[in-house]
C-alpha cells in the first residue's frame, strides 16, 4: 500500500537522519589521534633507575645543560636545571602509554630514537656486525620494549630519528661554543662526516626496528637547529653550539641538513622492508617542520613584502630543498641551480609543527644582509606566541597546494602554566581547524598533541608546562596528574569529531 506524500517525506527525513548518523566521520578511521615527545626531553629523571641507566649522557644537549661552569655566558638564557628533574619516561613508558590509551583512547605516539643512546661511541668506518657490536644493548632492548608496549595498545609509533641532539663524538657543543675555529667535533659543519654517520644510524635503526615502525621522520624542525644555533640564540630558544651572527656557518648547516634528510631517507627505505601495520608500505619517511604563518603589521606595501619574504625564509626555503631539490643556500629567494637529482622524490609526507603566527614590519632594507639578500626584510616579532588556530589550517593547505603531499600535525600545544584549562581550549580549537583542512582536501593523517606530559623543555628546563598530564620535577615518583585537556581529548577520539558541546565551550572563529 502506497503511503501518503507527507508520510513519505517523513520517512525520507528519518532515513536521512539515520544515514547522516552513520556517515563518515570528520576524522577517518585510520586517522591517528596521538601525543608527541622527544627522548632528551622525557627520558631523564627516572624514579628508581640509576641515573647512569636513565640518562643519555652522550648527547650535545645533555652536555650543554650540565656544563654551567663552562657556559657562564649563557646563564641568562639556559636554566641548567638538573637532569634528575625530568619526567622519567625511560622507566615509566608502559604506564604512560597505558594512560594515553585508557584515559584518552590515543591511537598513535610520536617519539624519538636517540642516536647517542644507540651509539654512545663513534661509528666511523664500522658496518654490519661491527656496527651492531658497538650499539648499546640496553638501549636497543628498551626501545624494543617501548614499541611492544605501543603495539599492545594499538598505538603505532611515528619515530623521529634526529630530534635536535647529536652525539658528543660528532658534536662537542661546549668546545664549539667557546671557540668554533679550534673545536674538532663540529657537528653539522663537519658536513660529510655527519651526513655519512647519521645516514648509517638511520639505516641501522630502520633494520633493527623496521618490524615495529613504519612511520619515520628524519629530522625535527631543522630551522630551529640553524637559527638559534648559529644566528640568534635567545631565551626563547637555544641550540648547541649557541652562537650568534655565524651567517656563513648557518648557510653551511642549511645545506647539510637538506642533504642529510635525503641520505637518511634512502637509508631507511633500503633497510626497513617489513610492513609492520600491513598497509602495503614497509616504510613511509617524512620530515617534521615548524611552519609559521606570517602577516604584515599593516597593509602597507613594505610590510606586505616583508611578510612574503619572511614566510619564504621561515617555511619555504628549507622545504623546497627537501621536497623539490631546490637549494637556496643564501636565502635570496632564487634557487642556486636546477633541482638536484640526489634530493628530489625523497618525501612521503610532511610533519607540521604549529604553534603561532608571526607579525612583521618592513624597513625598506634587509636587517640580516649577510644571511639574506631579500629586500625589505625585518623579522620583528610583534606577537611571538599569538594564539591563531586558523594557522594550522593554512599550513596544512600550504603542504597540500605547494607540495602535493599528505601531512601529520606532529606538534601543537600551549604552555598552561597560568591557566589549567588552556590545553583543553587549544586542543579543541586547533582540532576544529584541522577538521576543516581535511574537509577542504588536505590529506592530514594524524594529530599529535605536544605533549603527553610535562617535559624538559630544552633551555627552559621544566619551567614550561605543555603536558596533557602535569609532572612535578621534584616529585620523586614523577606522578602524572591529568589536566582538563585529557577529558576533552577523550571526547574527541570517541566521537572521531569535535563534539558540539566542546566546540561551543571553546569556539574556533573564522
Amino acid at each position: 500500500m502506497r503511503g501518503s506524500r507527507s508520510s513519505s517525506r517523513a520517512w525520507v527525513a528519518a532515513a536521512g537522519l539515520v544515514l547522516a548518523g552513520c556517515g563518515p566521520k570528520p576524522f577517518p578511521d585510520d586517522f591517528l589521534f596521538g601525543a608527541s615527545m622527544a627522548g632528551f626531553q622525557v627520558d631523564m629523571g627516572c624514579p628508581t633507575l640509576a641515573p647512569e641507566k636513565c640518562e643519555d649522557r652522550h648527547s650535545d644537549w645533555y652536555q650543554l645543560i650540565t656544563s654551567s661552569a663552562e657556559l657562564q655566558d649563557l646563564k641568562d638564557i639556559v636554566t641548567f636545571e638538573p637532569p634528575s628533574h625530568g619526567p622519567g619516561h625511560w622507566e615509566l613508558y608502559e604506564q604512560d602509554f597505558e594512560r594515553a590509551k585508557a584515559d584518552m583512547g590515543l591511537t598513535g605516539i610520536r617519539t624519538s630514537i636517540e642516536w647517542s643512546r644507540v651509539f654512545p661511541t663513534a661509528t666511523d668506518g664500522l658496518e654490519g656486525d661491527a656496527l651492531r657490536a658497538v650499539a648499546d644493548p640496553d638501549a636497543l632492548a628498551t626501545y624494543h620494549a617501548m614499541f611492544a608496549a605501543m603495539k599492545a595498545r594499538g598505538q603505532p609509533p611515528l619515530v623521529t630519528l634526529n630530534h635536535y641532539s647529536l652525539p658528543t663524538w660528532i658534536h662537542d657543543g661546549v668546545a664549539c661554543h667557546q671557540n668554533l675555529a679550534t673545536c674538532t667535533k663540529r657537528g653539522w659543519l663537519d658536513k660529510q662526516r655527519t651526513i655519512t654517520e647519521i645516514a648509517k644510524f638511520a639505516g641501522f635503526a630502520a633494520k633493527e626496528f623496521g618490524g615495529e615502525v613504519d612511520l619515520w621522520a628524519t629530522e625535527n624542525e631543522p630551522f630551529a637547529v640553524l637559527f638559534p644555533g648559529y644566528v640568534l640564540p635567545s631565551k626563547d630558544r637555544v641550540n648547541p653550539p649557541a652562537l650568534a651572527g655565524k651567517y656563513d656557518e648557518a648557510k653551511q648547516v642549511l645545506v647539510a641538513l637538506i642533504e642529510a634528510h635525503a641520505r637518511m631517507y634512502d637509508a631507511v627505505k633500503a633497510n626497513d622492508t617489513v610492513d609492520a601495520d600491513k598497509n602495503g608500505k614497509p616504510a613511509e619517511v617524512g620530515l617534521v617542520y615548524s611552519m609559521t604563518p606570517v602577516k604584515g603589521k599593516t597593509d602597507s606595501k613594505v610590510d606586505q613584502r616583508a611578510a612574503t619574504h619572511v614566510f619564504y625564509l621561515y617555511n619555504l626555503a628549507f622545504l623546497d630543498g627537501v621536497v623539490k631539490g631546490l637549494v637556496d643556500a643564501d636565502f635570496d629567494g632564487t634557487p642556486d641551480g636546477p633541482p638536484r637529482d640526489d634530493l628530489v622524490n625523497r618525501m612521503d609526507w610532511i610533519g607540521i609543527n604549529y604553534y603561532s603566527r608571526v607579525t612583521v614590519e618592513g624597513t625598506g632594507a634587509p636587517t640580516l644582509p649577510t644571511l639574506s639578500s631579500i629586500s625589505d626584510f625585518n623579522p620583528l616579532t610583534i606577537e611571538p606566541w599569538e594564539d591563531y588556530p586558523k594557522g594550522i589550517y593554512e599550513m596544512a593547505m600550504t603542504v597540500k597546494d605547494r607540495y602535493g603531499l599528505p601531512s601529520f600535525i606532529t606538534e601543537t600545544g600551549t604552555d598552561i602554566t597560568t591557566d589549567e584549562a588552556a590545553g583543553a581550549s587549544w586542543l579543541t580549537r586547533y582540532m576544529t581547524w584541522t577538521k576543516r583542512a581535511i574537509r577542504d582536501g588536505a590529506k592530514v593523517r594524524g594529530f599529535f598533541y605536544w605533549s603527553l606530559f610535562d617535559n624538559y623543555e630544552w633551555n627552559h628546563g621544566m619551567s614550561m608546562h605543555f603536558g596533557l598530564y602535569a609532572v612535578s620535577p621534584t616529585d620523586p615518583a614523577k606522578t602524572r596528574t591529568a589536566r582538563p585537556a585529557v577529558g576533552a581529548y577523550r571526547q574527541i577520539t570517541k566521537a572521531r569529531d569535535v563534539p558540539d558541546s566542546l566546540a561551543r565551550q571553546y569556539p574556533a572563529p573564522e
